[in-house]
C-alpha cells in the first residue's frame, strides 16, 4: 500500500534486546495527507539499517510504501504499520489533459427530434 503526504512529526527512536539476545530498533512518524479531509497515520520503521537510510525528518514531502499487520497481546489486538520504502516529494502525476495539436476535427453532427412524440418525458 502506498500514502503521500507530508511528514508531521518524528517521534523518538526506541530499541531493546529481543528474546534471542539480538539488538532491535524502530522509530515511528505521523504523515498528512494533502486531501480535503486530512488524513494522519503513524507508521514506524524497523531497524537501525533502515531508519539511518531512510533519513525521515519532519516537513519532508514524501510517498511511503508500508503493509500492514494485527498483532495479539493480551486480549487486545495491535496494528502494525511498517514502511518498507520512502520516496521523496509528491507522486508522479500525469500532466492535465490537452488535445494533440494535429488532431483530427470533430465531426460537426446536429441531432434533431423527428417529431415531438419521439421527445423525452423529461
Amino acid at each position: 500500500m502506498e500514502i503521500t503526504g507530508k511528514i508531521i512529526a518524528v517521534l523518538p527512536e526506541r530499541g531493546g534486546i529481543s528474546k534471542t539476545g539480538n539488538e532491535w530498533k524502530t522509530q515511528e512518524y505521523v504523515l498528512e495527507t494533502h486531501e480535503q479531509y486530512p488524513r494522519r497515520i503513524c507508521f514506524n520503521v524497523f531497524g537501525a539499517d533502515k531508519i539511518s537510510q531512510f533519513n525521515i525528518q519532519a516537513g519532508e514531502e514524501m510517498t511511503v510504501s508500508f503493509d500492514i499487520n494485527a498483532r495479539e497481546y493480551q486480549g487486545r489486538w495491535y496494528n502494525d504499520i511498517r514502511a518498507w520504502r520512502v520516496e521523496r516529494g509528491g507522486p508522479v502525476t500525469a500532466p492535465e489533459y490537452a488535445p494533440a495539436v494535429n488532431a483530427p476535427a470533430a465531426n460537426n453532427v446536429e441531432f434533431s427530434a423527428q417529431s415531438e412524440a419521439d421527445d423525452l418525458p423529461f
